[in-house]
């Protein structure tokens, strides 16, 4: 991937981020408009939906911010934002049940959650070493291999490459995590009556615009793996000619 085309999709990458953001920020603000047809909050949806699922270690707590809502494994709790935890909108019983839909994926074991739960530690890690070992590998093909032909060097930014790649699996991995926890919170919402067909659009809605986010972070983190994996291997390139 050349630098032309490099900024040009790193641009269109950042329209989309910009344009996802906005969106759901504006959905939000609509149908936190649109009062649900029990009048309950974000945090009485939550602790309602909870206790439907049989969930007794998980406690609801409040968190500054807009749209800073969370579920925390570790914690046992799920975090709203100020706005979702005491408003009794569409917008705010949307959001707080696709986090309790986190919750069920923990529960049940859900697959994806469990493998995104299981490399988070390894992501972390990866980031952190990925440019490291690119140097190191540079280093060493320029004072080890240059000499040996042991090509160490090469193998060395290759496995920084695949480290720095861990963060796009992630982002990969992520996608059906939040998809599945959306559509989970729909069934609840309904199952529970909290909200009933007439105002399942906008449920959908709130959460639909929540996922391009996702998808423009998964995408994001594409373009820069490949512009990162070129750039290692022109530079070696470069080294050999």
């Amino acid at each position: 991937m050349g630098y032309l085309g490099f900024y040009a999709a790193a641009a269109v990458c950042m329209l989309l981020s910009v344009w996802a953001s906005s969106r759901v920020k504006s959905t939000y603000a609509k149908y936190d408009k649109v009062r649900n047809r029990l009048g309950a909050t974000g945090y009485d949806t939550a602790v309602r939906l909870l206790r439907m699922g049989g969930v007794t270690d998980i406690s609801v707590g409040k968190v500054g911010g807009t749209l800073s809502d969370h579920y925390h494994p570790t914690k046992k709790v799920v975090n709203l934002s100020e706005t979702t935890y005491s408003s009794a909108s569409v917008a705010a019983v949307a959001v707080a049940a696709h986090e309790i839909g986190h919750v069920m994926q923990n529960k049940t074991g859900y697959l994806f959650y469990r493998i995104r739960t299981a490399i988070v530690p390894v992501v972390n890690i990866g980031s952190r070493l990925s440019f490291p070992l690119v140097l190191l590998g540079v280093f060493l093909e320029v004072y080890v291999s240059a000499t040996q032909n042991s090509g160490i060097g090469f193998d060395l930014a290759m496995l920084g490459v695949i480290l720095y790649g861990l963060s796009f699996l992630f982002a990969l991995v992520t996608m059906p995590v939040e998809l599945n926890a959306s559509r989970r919170a729909e069934k609840l919402l309904l199952q529970s009556g909290i909200v009933n067909e007439a105002e399942l659009p906008g449920v959908r809605k709130v959460l639909s615009a929540a996922a391009m986010t996702y998808l423009a972070s998964l995408l994001t983190s594409l373009v820069y793996l490949l512009r990162f994996f070129f750039w290692v291997l022109s530079m070696f390139g470069r080294r050999r000619d």
